[in-house]
This record gives C-alpha cells, structure tokens and sequence, in this order.
C-alpha cells in the first residue's frame, strides 16, 4: 500500500478522543509472565496533511494515570524508582510524518520520557476513516513499538533470587481513535 492510496483519506485536524483511544503496555516479570498495564490519560492531536507524508502528530500521556489493577504497583511505578511523575509528569511521542512499509505504515517519531528524548519508529495500520453518528468523521489507527526503558532512565534494578523482577523491553500497543475538528 502507497500514501498516495490511503483509502478514504481526509486532510485536516484530528482530536485524539481518549474515551475510544488505549494506550497500553507489557513487560516482562519475573522472566515468567507479562504484566500488562494502561494508561488512562491520553491526548493530542493528529493534523493529515494533503500530502499524506506530511501528517504530524503529537500526543502526551499523563504518566498519574498508569493502570496496571494493582494500586501498590501503580504507586511504585509512579515512584522515582519508574517515572518520577512528580518531576516528570508526561509521557509525549511527536511525528512529523509518515512513510509507508508493507501492508501498513511507520511514523518516525521522538518520543520524551523522564527528560529523554529518543526517536521511536511506531509501526501502525489505518483502520479507516468514516463518519459517526453524530455528524463527525472518526479515523483509527492500530500500533505496536518497542522501547528499552533503560535507554529513557527508568533503571531501577529489582532483583529477587537472581532474577530480574522487570524485564528491561516494553512493548508498547495503540489504538486510537480520533474526530476532525470542525473548522
């Protein structure tokens, strides 16, 4: 698939809707399972360019609002020991365009964590444009990166019996669903 045959393409200024939007993760514990988390602020926009290469997008995650369903672990990975929110309360990914690969596409982006900024491809499908119920137009996209979070400071170095109790690659999966503004 091309840029030039994005099927039903519409240039303009997308709002993430975070109601419909998931931003989540897993890593691996213990070297036996994955936990698995979310997290419940997320917003930005995206701005489709005619030139669908020329699509920019900019999103910040509120790093408070990790979910993980376990409200002990959500306070440690709050903590300095992860995030640090308190001194670094947002998680922000920026893209300024987009290129195609495969049967799906890639934004080349920067994304800033814990004062680090790093450039992370985002491996991603359009899931479609189409009009809502409510006299809007909706797009999604689907996609799925990987990051070490050593490389953006998060190194704490938990240890039980030998083994790490936190893998240091994160996958981190998307699905965002977005409306046009309206001008």
């Amino acid at each position: 698939m091309t840029l030039a045959t994005l099927p039903g393409f519409v240039a303009g200024t997308w709002d993430i809707d975070a109601a419909h939007s998931d931003i989540g993760f897993s890593v691996r514990h213990m070297v036996v399972s994955k936990v698995k988390g979310r997290f419940d602020g997320v917003s930005g926009e995206i701005v489709t360019a005619e030139d669908p290469a020329q699509t920019s997008v900019r999103v910040a995650i509120d790093l408070k609002t990790i979910n993980t369903y376990n409200e002990q672990r959500d306070g440690h990975l709050r903590s300095a020991d992860f995030f640090e929110v308190e001194t670094y309360p947002e998680l922000t990914y920026t893209a300024t365009g987009i290129r195609a690969d495969g049967d799906g596409y890639v934004l080349d982006g920067e994304l800033t964590l814990k004062g680090v900024t790093k450039v992370v491809p985002l491996a991603f499908e359009l899931n479609g444009f189409g009009p809502d119920p409510y006299g809007g137009t909706r797009v999604g996209f689907s996609g799925q990166t990987e990051i070490n979070r050593r490389e953006f400071g998060v190194n704490f170095e938990g240890v039980q019996n030998g083994i790490a109790v936190v893998g240091d690659k994160i996958t981190v999966h998307i699905e965002i669903e977005a409306v046009l503004r309206q001008a």
